[in-house]
């Protein structure tokens, strides 16, 4: 593995799920790997679970870690080509990223849509660039269009947490009080989509109309707009907002009836709740559901670092 941007860079899913988990068992046994080798953390927007999640991860393989908020501690970057930097750019993502690849062996870099144009969202033209500059093995930590960490460390939580052999998870839309980005549900519903295939559960997506996510991200999995229905014998409910893609960025409902409370999961089979964080409370979803034993939220977090974990060894591995 070169490159984690998506589940289309891992082989097989329940191998990797399955590495995860032996490593979540034995953290240190790989401190070896990482000796000598620097981790290159670039944050072009917030995080909390990412950045921390990460950076542990690394140094439980022996690695160096360097972060930087280049949102704030950086020069303003220029990412578009062929222009005259005479305005307020001073630094071109050319060099920027080319002596990032100078500094470390493994980059991570975040960097969320502006949602007001969908084709240059969707090109990933930052993310894109981080990867060709950069001359060196990049791991997303959430670009525009996808956030593979948070979906890899879903699908463990889920595994860890199955009851049944293929267990029913649903993706329900949730409201919110602003748009927010297609990024975690995309993925979560690209790598959902690749372990149904692979036999190992089964996928079902619920959402407002005028909310359907790009279908190359949803093929193979079953969309309806009744939520009650979709909950039904549900294992696993996966709970998100995000804005319109057709429409794109923006909100089309103010979500009345959508959020999650323990009335609605009478119909799931016991289902456990599960959300990205960070969440708003009785907005997203009940303070109820948060503070009780259907939610895994706090656990799915804890997954982050396992998740991140096995990416960065397997980056390494390669090198």
């Amino acid at each position: 593995m070169n490159l984690f941007t998506s589940v289309n860079d891992v082989s097989d899913v329940a191998e990797l799920v399955n590495e995860a988990l032996a490593i979540k068992a034995n953290p240190y046994a790989d401190q070896s790997l990482g000796k000598n080798k620097t981790l290159g953390l670039i944050f072009l927007n917030p995080s909390l679970r990412t950045r921390l999640s990460t950076q542990k991860a690394a140094l439980n393989l022996g690695m160096n870690v360097m972060v930087m908020n280049m949102d704030k501690e950086g020069w303003a970057l220029e990412t578009r080509d062929g222009v005259v930097m005479n305005g307020t750019t001073v630094e071109h993502i050319r060099e920027a990223a080319a002596v990032i690849g100078e500094y470390c062996d493994v980059l991570g870099i975040r960097s969320f849509p502006g949602l007001k144009d969908r084709e240059e969202d969707y090109s990933e033209d930052i993310f894109n660039k981080f990867i060709k500059y950069s001359g060196i093995p990049v791991v997303s930590l959430e670009s525009a269009t996808r956030h593979p960490l948070q979906s890899f460390a879903d699908l463990i939580t889920i595994q860890e947490h199955k009851k049944v052999t293929r267990p029913k998870v649903v993706l329900s839309w949730a409201p919110h009080i602003k748009p927010l980005p297609q990024a975690v549900p995309n993925s979560f519903a690209e790598w959902m989509c690749r372990a149904q295939a692979e036999g190992l559960l089964d996928f079902v997506i619920t959402h407002p109309e005028g909310y359907e996510l790009a279908e190359e991200f949803t093929s193979g999995a079953r969309i309806t707009y009744d939520q009650d229905e979709a909950l039904k014998n549900a294992d696993f409910v996966y709970v998100k907002n995000w804005s319109s893609y057709q429409d794109y960025g923006k909100i089309l409902t103010s979500g009345d009836g959508w959020m999650l409370d323990l009335e609605r999961l009478k119909v799931t089979n016991e289902a456990k709740v599960m959300h990205c964080l960070p969440v708003r409370r009785d907005l997203e979803l009940s303070s109820e559901i948060l503070d009780s034993k259907e939610s895994l939220v706090i656990q799915e977090a804890g997954n982050r670092l396992w998740a991140a974990q096995t990416v960065l060894k397997n980056l390494l591995s390669s090198t």
